[in-house]
């Protein structure tokens, strides 16, 4: 029986258990609550094991020693074999995390891109020639780290994993990959792509484990260098791990994203272009626009057509082509939401829409939705616009002039995306230029592409996914130094001529 026709078994408590002598783990299809599978609860044991297999590959195997005409190859075949197998992975990643068909497909079908392009760094890469003073020829070569690994989270578990993957690979690395816990599937399934685009056996590996998984993997001592996308606290504890051994760290972590509205916007069309930020993959993006500040003479109606674009937004079963937006992740995760406002009301805010578990028909009733909600008459010092809410939750603050803007925008531990909208596009780019953020999207939000750094400054990490940068941090540059004059300076008999 395949993963998806598998995915109606009945619901019983999500937890470790042991079957047959080995610990595995339900993964949950959060639509409705139900089993879509039973995968190993792989731990610190299985890390060690799954590294030793990369070090085996990357030491002796043929993968490292490639040209990399070779290698350019091969990423593009897995490119391919991805767009053939695309339907079944929009598929299976909609049962397992609950995004709509429709995002999924959107999002997962530029997936092969990463691969493309970073086989296009490779074929293009130049190394340079340095200037020398004296006989010299002054060179710099690249090398490949050895085990990377790469830690990806529930919410976008193919697409961020192509940023890192399809980068350490390029580069001729040998990778250990630990998907979220909650959605390890479409990460399951790019193993057999993988296979029959060629790919030797050991260069990729996964382990479907948790925490005590993903700790042993930053702490391991063969590993090089750390992909995380996930809380920051997390991000934090891996960061000390592979600074102790002085690897190399790449962390998206969390987020508290503000999206500036100006008055010389349309309310209607503004609100109607930002609600994206907002709402997209049910509010779990660590971008997600949580903090609309909108200036005052258009703050009523910008709430209003926000409120009104909510309302309409269609929940219902992720595989329906129809639905606008699926579920939460896990009841833990709308516990949180609901909690978080709750505490918008208690603290004086106004609820515009949504704000409650919504009643679905047959068997979505037991799955993890939250309808799409709108929060007015906030202020900078409640709960809901200081901390991150991984929901489907707008928060609404009202501003005065651009200076207060740019000041509340910057005034949260985070710093990794924000929007401005504006028809005064000199003013969009000095906003843009003064608020504190990784990425900046301007009259637009959360677009991507494979040439674009990804990643944030402050609490939302270190280092970029994507783009020539993430690229470069994949491999380790050597300075070659060859003098080329004949015969040998000889210091100590009185050649010094030397410039060191």
């Amino acid at each position: 029986m395949s993963l998806l026709e598998n995915a109606t078994t009945a619901p019983h408590p999500v937890q470790p258990y042991e079957s047959d002598g080995a610990l595995v783990r339900d993964v949950v299809n959060p639509s409705n609550g139900f089993v879509i599978e039973s995968v190993p609860e792989h731990g610190p044991s299985d890390v060690d094991a799954a590294v030793a297999a990369a070090r085996a590959a990357f030491e002796s195997g043929s993968w490292p020693a490639l040209t990399p005409t070779q290698r350019a190859k091969m990423l593009l075949q897995i490119a391919d074999e991805i767009e053939a197998g695309s339907e079944e992975l929009y598929q299976l990643e909609a049962v397992n995390n609950g995004r709509p068909v429709t995002e999924t497909r959107a999002q997962l079908s530029r997936v092969p891109e990463w691969f493309r392009y970073n086989a296009g760094l490779l074929a293009a890469q130049r190394t340079a020639v340095l200037p020398s003073d004296g006989p010299y020829l002054t060179y710099q070569r690249r090398a490949p780290l050895g085990v990377c690994a790469i830690i990806t989270p529930f919410n976008h578990p193919m697409l961020i994993l192509a940023r890192s993957l399809s980068a350490a690979l390029a580069n001729g690395n040998t990778v250990v990959i630990k998907p979220s816990e909650l959605t390890p599937l479409t990460t399951l399934a790019l193993l057999p792509i993988l296979k029959r685009a060629g790919l030797p056996d050991g260069v990729v590996n996964v382990l479907t484990g948790a925490a005590p998984a993903g700790k042993r993997l930053t702490e391991h001592p063969d590993v090089a260098k750390v992909t995380l996308t996930g809380g920051t606290e997390t991000g934090r504890s891996a960061a000390v791990a592979a600074a102790r051994r002085f690897a190399r760290m790449t962390a998206e972590l969390g987020g508290k994203t503000p999206i500036v509205v100006f008055d010389d916007s349309d309310a209607k069309a503004a609100a109607e272009g930002a609600s994206f930020a907002a709402f997209i993959a049910a509010g779990q993006s660590c971008v997600a626009g949580s903090r609309f500040l909108v200036q005052r003479a258009i703050y009523d109606g910008f709430v209003q057509h926000l409120a009104h674009r909510a309302e309409q937004i269609r929940l219902g079963d992720p595989a329906d082509p129809a639905t606008q937006m699926g579920p939460l992740i896990s009841a833990r995760q709308r516990e949180k939401v609901l909690s978080l406002v709750d505490s918008a009301r208690e603290e004086g805010a106004t609820i515009a829409a949504g704000g409650e578990v919504p009643d679905l028909p047959g068997d979505l009733n037991g799955g993890f939705f939250y309808t799409p909600t709108v929060i007015s008459d906030a202020t900078m010092a409640m709960r809901v616009a200081r901390e991150e809410i991984f929901g489907p939750v707008a928060v609404v603050i009202p501003f005065d002039d651009e200076a207060e803007a740019v000041a509340m925008a910057n005034d949260n531990p985070y710093g990794l995306g924000a929007g401005v909208w504006t028809t005064d596009l000199a003013r969009g780019h000095r906003v843009a230029d003064a608020i504190k953020a990784g990425m900046v999207w301007i009259n637009d939000h959360h677009r991507l592409e494979p040439s674009l750094p990804w990643g944030g400054i402050k609490e939302s990490g270190i280092g970029k996914d994507a783009g020539v940068e993430s690229f470069d941090d994949f491999s380790w540059l050597k300075t070659v130094v060859t003098r080329i004059a004949p015969g040998y300076a000889d210091w100590y008999g009185g050649m010094n001529e030397r410039l060191n």
